[in-house]
């Protein structure tokens, strides 16, 4: 891509230390290995783009930190008759258009959306007495965190530093749906970290993998169910803001006069791409 069409702008992301941190947590002796395959990567990209009169941006999205306690924001609200779901084959799936309210988990953050305005501050005491959430936003709160954007949840639910928060809605384990143990980002209504597991229960885990792909090579449907639902494996999440600078994401650039020295807010980096461009 690079050499047939020489964008004006590239975009490379690197995954390594956002999947370890968030499967074994932050620290030296869970990610070292990772940090030197990333620093070999990062040289490589550095050098090649500059040989080529780039200026190069090194930029983390987020920070991880450490977390222990899963929240099951749905898990709540349908024990509070919120939530509606519907059985197909045995299975049930969140029926969202049907249910009063219902989250979008992403790690710390959840998007909460009430179809039934009459019951907003129902839900909204229901989610601040949660255990695990720190603090919920409505409308104007939202406005000063800035993400009042259209799509936004009428509500919008912040985890604790130790927390965070699972799409997981049904209750009993025997009607999960068909894709909670599966690789699935489409049909899953949340983010799940637990994708980065093998389910450490499995026996011959890799053998189950081959014989699912060799099933489906056949001309079978086979599902690769090989994925954890004990969300307390996850040792690291993100979303809320960082307890510190340093736990916080990082912006670095080979032309220091482009950054400015004060703390940067997220919304500024769109500026700072943009002045190395011109």
């Amino acid at each position: 891509m690079d050499q047939r069409f020489n964008p004006t702008l590239s975009l490379v992301y690197l995954p390594h230390l956002d999947y370890c941190l968030q499967r074994l947590g932050p620290g030296p002796a869970t990610s070292a290995q990772d940090l030197r395959d990333l620093d070999r990567v990062c040289g490589q990209l550095i050098d090649h783009f500059q040989s080529r009169g780039a200026r190069v941006i090194i930029l983390s999205e987020y920070g991880i930190t450490a977390v222990s306690r899963p929240v099951h924001l749905n898990r709540v609200l349908r024990e509070r008759g919120l939530i509606a779901v519907r059985d197909e084959v045995g299975h049930e799936l969140l029926d969202a258009g049907a249910s009063a309210a219902f989250a979008v988990a992403d790690h710390q953050i959840a998007h909460v959306y009430v179809n039934d305005r009459s019951r907003l501050g129902e839900v909204r005491e229901i989610l601040e007495k949660t255990p695990g959430v720190e603090r919920v936003l409505d409308e104007v709160g939202k406005r000063e965190w800035k993400i009042d954007h259209p799509r936004s949840g009428e509500l919008v639910a912040i985890a604790e530093p130790d927390a965070w928060f699972t799409y997981y809605y049904w209750t009993d384990d025997a009607r999960m749906p068909d894709f909670a143990r599966t690789v699935d980002i489409h049909r899953k209504p949340g983010y799940d970290p637990a994708e980065l597991f093998i389910d450490p229960k499995l026996t011959l885990p890799k053998a189950r993998i081959a014989l699912a792909l060799l099933r489906r090579k056949l001309g079978f449907r086979a599902m690769l169910e090989v994925i954890p639902t004990e969300a307390d494996l996850v040792r690291g999440s993100h979303g809320r803001p960082a307890p510190s600078a340093q736990d916080g994401a990082m912006l670095m650039s080979d032309q220091p006069g482009l950054v400015p020295s004060n703390p940067l807010m997220p919304t500024d980096v769109f500026h700072i791409i943009l002045r190395h461009l011109s």
